[in-house]
């Protein structure tokens, strides 16, 4: 007997439910631990790398290569503009989880999703990031998410499957960061 994959938006749903399944089982395949080396190289400009990850209870062996993504700063704000500036790779990583989380959900929930496009912007003052102004914020003073999606399911349906994004989650609740200087 020939048996297709329960494949929904892209996400093989029987797999899905097989890992909701084992983290109920045992809870501490949900930990997981991401890692990003950054290195910077002249001016605005630096580049990470990205392979390793602990997961499922082991250090991940899977991944054959090591992916790389640059910032920079345009020509304006004193880069020589060769890559998008830290801002733009945030409004990158939002977009792409929130875009993700809905899938994953509207998959597990029997919801077809046809298309999704994401336009993301936030908004920078630079007197926090010159130290002109303490009373500015350094970072974005809010970010504006416009999701276009096709699919049957209401609109409030599909922004609380999108809000189980973890980039979501950490850009809108406080996550802790420590800073080492090590000489």
């Amino acid at each position: 007997m020939i048996t297709t994959a329960n494949v929904k938006n892209g996400v093989n749903v029987d797999q899905l439910v097989e890992t909701i399944g084992a983290v109920q089982t045992n809870p501490e395949l949900a930990k997981f631990q991401f890692r990003s080396k950054n290195n910077w190289i002249d001016g605005g400009h630096c580049v990470s790398s990205i392979k390793g990850f602990y997961g499922v209870g082991a250090e991940d062996e899977s991944r054959q290569e090591t992916f790389t993504m640059e910032c920079d700063h345009p020509n304006v704000l004193l880069g020589k503009d060769q890559a998008p500036t830290p801002p733009e790779v945030v409004l990158h990583a939002l977009g792409s989880c929130l875009t993700a989380a809905m899938t994953y959900h509207a998959a597990a929930n029997g919801i077809d999703i046809e298309s999704a496009e994401s336009f993301l912007d936030g908004g920078v003052d630079l007197h926090g990031f010159l130290g002109l102004d303490p009373e500015v914020r350094k970072g974005f003073d809010g970010i504006k998410v416009r999701l276009k999606v096709k699919s049957d399911a209401s609109a409030e349906q599909l922004e609380n499957l999108a809000k189980f994004s973890p980039v979501f989650d950490m850009i809108t609740n406080p996550t802790p960061v420590s800073i080492e200087i090590v000489k």
